[in-house]
């Protein structure tokens, strides 16, 4: 090794490392001069050389990663869901009983029948695995949806002064101005949530329509598992994501659309707690009642099996049901849905909007 080697290597570790610690690397005396010798005597003494190497400081690269936008926001989205899932479980109960068909037809007469057999309990039955499913899903939904936002706005800034492509008498905007970030943004953060979710979702619903059969989140796992399979996990995928595709492109879209115009109309930079709980409730109210008829073949495919019989499709489950109850039974429970979906919508914005406040202190305002 030579003098040069070893600068070389010093600069490399300086580089690389951090904070400082002081290492002598001692120098072959066939290597030094008198002007390297009066160097390494300056520089350490004793003809060798002080080096600085640095050590990775994970704590502070920990600090950097927990205070990005992302995570806030990811946190933000699971408190968010938790928080409001907490609060509304009796009304996702009382749903999902109306959805598939088991009980009474009306509100109060689910709520009446659930206390009798389950007492106060029976309202939030599954509602432990709808949390274990809320955290996730809420906070993946919400951080996917604003990170394809932002890349697909910034995208458009970027491509609003590119020439249009022309073939023969047709010009193509390639700035693709016409695209809706929120649309886009909304209808991945409904594909990717339901993806990893999916399992969960089917378990709760198992444990809320047949508690007896199902009595805990791992005998519901275990026994799924041991009927159906792995794939028994995945029931209802196919009508879940065709059904989340237009609900969640019209949820986030809503929202969006409706704050930004309600901020422009009133001249407001941002807006209050109710104001957000309006929002969000009336968002949740359009995408609900568009999409509610897939949300009915939906359920009916996931607990198809419980009631022994079990439709092959989606088409087929929606064929089923206005066989059995007519156009109008593709709108069973949509009053209690509706009553679920609003409350829900607005309180979920409303805490993931102050978790936000707190969270990113005002450090990323867009």
């Amino acid at each position: 090794m030579d003098l040069e080697s070893a600068s070389r290597k010093k600069k490399q570790l300086l580089l690389l490392l951090d904070p400082p610690i002081s290492l002598d690397m001692a120098i072959p005396k066939e290597f030094h001069s008198d002007k390297h010798a009066a160097a390494a005597a300056a520089g350490g003494g004793g003809g060798g050389l002080c080096l600085q190497l640095r050590v990775p400081n994970v704590g502070q690269s920990m600090k950097s990663f927990f205070k990005t936008r992302e995570v806030g926001e990811f946190v933000s989205g699971a408190l968010a869901g938790a928080m409001t899932k907490a609060v509304l479980a009796p009304l996702e109960t009382i749903r999902t009983r109306m959805v598939v068909g088991v009980g009474s037809k009306h509100i109060v007469g689910s709520f009446i029948e659930i206390m009798e057999e389950n007492g106060w309990q029976g309202l939030w039955a599954g509602n432990a695995i709808n949390m274990l499913r809320i955290i996730p899903s809420q906070a993946i939904e919400f951080t996917t949806f604003e990170c394809v936002k932002r890349t697909l706005t910034t995208a458009q800034e970027k491509w609003k002064e590119n020439p249009k492509l022309q073939i023969g008498n047709i010009n193509i905007d390639l700035s693709f101005q016409w695209i809706s970030p929120f649309a886009v943004g909304g209808a991945a953060a409904g594909i990717v949530s339901t993806l990893v979710c999916h399992p969960l979702e089917v378990i709760k619903d198992r444990l809320t329509v047949n508690r007896e059969l199902y009595p805990s989140i791992t005998l519901a796992f275990k026994k799924i598992c041991k009927d159906d399979g792995i794939g028994g996990l995945y029931a209802g995928l196919s009508p879940t994501l065709m059904g989340m595709l237009p609900y969640s492109t019209c949820y986030y879209f809503m929202y969006e659309t409706l704050k930004t115009s309600y901020c422009k109309a009133n001249n407001k930079k941002s807006l209050n707690r109710a104001e957000l709980l309006i929002i969000g409730a009336l968002s949740g109210f359009t995408a609900s009642t568009i999409s509610f008829p897939l949300e009915v073949a939906r359920k009916r495919l996931m607990v198809g099996s419980l009631q022994g019989k079990c439709p092959p499709h989606m088409v087929a489950a929606l064929s089923e049901v206005i066989k059995e109850r007519g156009i109008l039974g593709l709108y069973r429970g949509w009053g209690a849905s509706c009553l679920k979906v609003m409350p829900s919508s607005g309180i979920t914005w409303m805490f993931y909007e102050a978790w936000k406040d707190i969270l990113l202190v005002d450090r990323h305002k867009i």
